[in-house]
């Protein structure tokens, strides 16, 4: 698959951070160092978005089942 990260990490821009990732081991320990960082910083943002959106779907399912629920109860009575 592509790599296309749209971020600046540190000092690296996108075709840096391509070609660490592509080739670690023939990279300075300062790059990998900078890779790692950027890696690290991109996951701790993707988890943070999945945990958000997963108390907005938390509350947008709570919200559906009130309205279910009391569609329920009006068609039972």
């Amino acid at each position: 698959g592509s790599l296309i990260f749209q971020v600046k990490c540190f000092n690296m821009d996108l075709e840096k951070v391509i070609e660490v990732l592509k080739e670690p081991s023939i990279k300075s320990n300062k790059d990998l160092e900078e890779g790692l960082s950027f890696l690290n910083e991109e996951f701790e943002k993707t988890k943070y978005s999945i945990v958000e959106l997963t108390k907005h779907l938390d509350k947008v399912e709570k919200l559906y089942n009130n309205i279910n629920d009391e569609i329920g109860n009006r068609v039972t009575k």
